[in-house]
């Protein structure tokens, strides 16, 4: 074992790095829309950017791990997102949004890496008996991460300065483009930082000796792509099913938390956008007291039940924030992500339950593809409130929610009836 713990730490982190990554991006799109006079749809693509990232490389990534090894993917991913946070520099220094954007698909290109690799490889780093508990503890860091970013984006990228439109219009050009210039340059020195570490946690784990893994997963890789497979599992409604909702899934969580700050700030007037990432904040310590309460329940009630009635509580949530914008549906979506903590592994879970090895395997790659729906459904929030009110976007998420909701329910009638 003590060989195995240093790797593990190692490995363990990434999830904390990860979930850093993650968040900071809702961060980005206030941060953004101020520094580049953006609309909402326009600041939206810094989800679309970094979503697509994760979409292309997916499948890119399991094909290199498959070929070099776990221990060699998450080296590259971990260069490819120190080389992302890097260019940040130069996009500031250039002040151009569509470098940043560039920047963003970097890094998510390197996390689609961890990702891909981290999870599988935490499971193997330890005696078989004792996997699932690891990897729990793994998983436990995500949104401890997810905190240090939403931290790091408030008081360290945020500056606490809010112009009204009046306000910018009565300064003059060279004022305009000094306050513009300082929002922007204000991302750099963080994620010099960030880049940093993450190029050095990769050093580190080149020169860290990993025990040697014996699997079956390169014996079975490529029986596991064959058209055959592919096939079954594009017929079975259950599993288009559990693809659809984790789609809906993540658009609905990376929805709800890149605008919360938007929200708050267009339903609480005057409200700073610094102050504002406080109820960012709380929703991911809901969601985080919320993964450990989901797991205890699980105990005492079937996940597909759990998952339905978490759903159908967040369909009510995210109504309300629609119907009744401003303090109280703000914390109606703080509340909202309490529940939705179980949802993703949950969802995950039923996808490739009671499949072969092949079919979980090559099941498993498209249902993390699913992670488009970030990029996907954060946009079109961003053009319902451009074309009506940043409360009006979060009927999003409640269709999303209604969606995942109906997918638990014909889930459980199915197992009812047998």
């Amino acid at each position: 074992m003590g060989r195995i713990w240093l790797p593990l730490v190692l490995i363990v982190s990434l999830f904390f790095l990860w979930g850093g990554a993650n968040n900071l991006n809702d961060v980005l799109i206030a941060q953004f829309k101020k520094a580049f006079v953006l609309n909402d749809f326009e600041a939206g693509l810094v989800q679309s950017a970094f979503y697509l990232g994760y979409f292309l490389i997916a499948m890119p990534a399991g094909i290199y791990m498959r070929r070099f090894g776990y221990k060699s993917a998450v080296i590259f991913g971990l260069t490819l997102y120190g080389i992302g946070a890097l260019l940040f520099w130069p996009a500031a220094e250039r002040a151009t949004y569509g470098m940043f954007l560039f920047a963003l698909f970097v890094i998510a290109s390197g996390l689609a890496f961890l990702e891909t690799s981290a999870n599988p490889f935490v499971t193997l780093l330890g005696p078989p008996e004792t996997a699932t508990r690891r990897l729990n503890l793994a998983q436990a860091f995500n949104p401890l991460g997810s905190i240090a970013g939403i931290l790091i984006g408030q008081h360290f990228i945020f500056s606490g300065v809010e112009h009204t439109p009046e306000q910018l219009a009565a300064m003059s050009e060279a004022q305009r483009t000094a306050y513009y210039v300082s929002e922007t340059h204000a991302v750099q020195w963080p994620y010099l930082v960030i880049g940093i570490v993450v190029l050095g946690w990769a050093l580190l784990i080149l020169a860290t000796r990993f025990p040697r893994l014996i699997t079956a997963h390169t014996a079975t890789a490529s029986a596991a792509m064959n058209g055959g497979v592919m096939g079954k599992l594009l017929r079975d409604k259950s599993f288009i099913g559990a693809l659809l909702s984790q789609f809906f899934y993540v658009g609905a969580q990376v929805g709800v938390w890149s605008y919360t700050i938007r929200y708050v700030q267009a339903t609480m007037h005057g409200t700073p956008a610094k102050l504002a990432a406080n109820f960012l904040t709380a929703e991911l310590v809901c969601f985080m007291i919320g993964r450990f309460a989901g797991t205890a329940l699980m105990k005492y009630v079937a996940p597909v039940r759990l998952l339905f009635v978490f759903a159908a509580i967040n369909v009510v949530l995210t109504l309300y924030a629609v119907m009744h914008p401003g303090s109280s549906g703000a914390n109606a979506l703080v509340a909202c992500s309490f529940f939705m903590s179980v949802m993703y592994p949950t969802i995950f879970a039923l996808g490739v339950e009671g499949r072969s090895d092949d079919e979980r395997k090559l099941g498993s790659g498209l249902l993390v593809m699913t992670i488009i729906g970030g990029a996907v459904l954060t946009a079109i929030m961003g053009a319902v409130s451009d074309h009506s009110s940043m409360s009006d976007a979060m009927i999003v998420p409640t269709c999303s929610f209604a969606i995942i909701a109906l997918f638990a329910w014909r889930r459980r009638s199915a197992r009812s009836a047998i």
